[in-house]
């Protein structure tokens, strides 16, 4: 694989996970209410779910979300459904000045899979890598050296962004010093968690 057709797959990646969706809308309202720490395991998860979708690419699925099926779809509504209950926590919370610091209602492997599931039902990522990806990449002529590269490149791109989105979260949620901005806090977190959980649910 070149030097330049690297750069630009990093760039097109880096260009797709600024602009924000249900996998950012997720981190930002995760790390928000409970800190960066678990925000940065939802992020490892999806970096999971992209290297799967990457071996997958790789090795000729080029119908990716046929062969899925169903289980495509049990992923979507679980993680949808997931979403949306942890939100429905949030929203409950009554939440007190020590609330503001981490709110510690969800484990972190409880994250990376939520993360996972989000990225794995997400349809943008199936076109991406099942249509998108293959302009980048000669299906047929890659080696495992290149397959590391191509991983290596969505780890930088899609983990640089969404922590970023992570770090700017927990800044915003730093001016808050009193219990009842850690209840707007929470209500807040909570509402995009929700809506996040929907929106999941409803794209095609």
């Amino acid at each position: 694989m070149s030097t330049v057709s690297l750069l630009t797959l990093f760039g097109t990646m880096l260009l797709l996970a600024i602009v924000p969706g249900p996998g950012v809308f997720a981190i930002i309202a995760r790390s928000f209410s409970s800190g960066i720490l678990r925000g940065a395991y939802m992020v490892i998860g999806m970096i999971l779910a992209d290297y799967v979708f990457i071996v997958l690419a790789l090795f000729g699925l080029s119908a990716l979300s046929e062969i899925m099926g169903t289980a495509f779809y049990v992923i979507k509504y679980i993680s949808a459904a997931y979403l949306m209950w942890l939100g429905y926590k949030l929203l409950k919370t009554k939440a007190t000045a020590i609330d503001i610091e981490e709110t510690k209602e969800s484990s972190l492997l409880s994250n990376l899979v939520t993360g996972l599931l989000i990225t794995l039902g997400n349809p943008k990522a199936i076109l991406f890598y099942v249509g998108f990806f293959p302009a980048f990449v000669n299906i047929g002529d890659v080696s495992v050296y290149d397959t590391v590269l191509i991983m290596l490149t969505a780890t930088v791109a899609f983990g640089s962004v969404n922590l970023g989105y992570a770090f700017l979260a927990v800044k915003a949620k730093g001016v808050f010093k009193s219990s009842s901005a850690s209840n707007v806090i929470n209500k807040t977190a909570g509402t995009i968690m929700v809506s996040t959980g929907v929106l999941v649910a409803v794209r095609a």
